[in-house]
């Protein structure tokens, strides 16, 4: 008899280094573990659009401007041509953004688009608010599961009493492999899945690496 897949829903903004880090650890987790992800947008601009006064001068523009046109451009994906394409399409631009360095213009997700094999066009929904409403709700859903006070990723499966676990993170780099890869799973649903337990933080030392 096969083995029963767990899903794990992962909420991400494709502009966030460190949802990035922890989304490549989901992908060894699927070959360590029987987890399969199931890719859902949120959004940093959404996130922040009320308290962009708090933000630091550097990320401002970005928040504002800049961050909309990628998870736009996943949405609009998601809607068009299927859920299939949402993974793939993160991964496409996730390893130009950062990995490659590259800026999120137009050019960058042209390139994403074409490699995933998506029409070019949908390039344009990133000046788009067409399907904003989409985008808000599946960020609603995400973050109404961990709270306001946190960013992305999101991460929520079932729990082992059928009650469902969600949490914010984990925040790690280098990407654990193998069976560190597992490890790390197993510890993450142990701590999230405790009732009353909230939090475990330390100061960051390193800055992600993507390697």
């Amino acid at each position: 008899m096969s083995e029963s897949r767990t899903i794990a829903d992962f909420w991400f903004d494709p502009l966030c280094p460190w949802a990035w880090m922890t989304s490549r650890w989901m992908l060894e987790v699927e070959q360590v573990r029987p987890v399969d992800v199931r890719w859902k947008v949120m959004s940093l601009a959404v996130l922040n659009e009320d308290k962009l006064d708090e933000v630091p001068e550097q990320y401002r523009d970005l928040l504002a401007n800049k961050a909309w046109g990628p998870v736009r451009v996943v949405t609009a994906a998601k809607e068009l041509h299927g859920d299939e394409y949402v993974g793939k399409l993160y991964t496409a631009l996730g390893t130009r953004f950062h990995n490659n360095g590259e800026a999120p213009t137009k050019e960058t997700i042209v390139g994403a688009l074409e490699e995933v094999g998506l029409p070019v066009e949908l390039a344009e929904y990133a000046d788009q608010d067409v399907y904003d409403t989409l985008l808000r709700a599946s960020h609603k859903e995400g973050i109404d599961k961990v709270g306001q006070d946190v960013g992305t990723p999101v991460i929520a499966v079932p729990g082992p009493d059928g009650d469902e676990v969600a949490f914010f993170g984990p925040v790690v780099t280098p990407t654990p492999r193998g069976e560190s890869a597992a490890r790390l799973w197993d510890g993450t649903l142990l701590v999230a899945s405790t009732p009353g337990f909230y939090e475990i933080k330390r100061t960051r030392t390193s800055a992600p690496s993507f390697e």
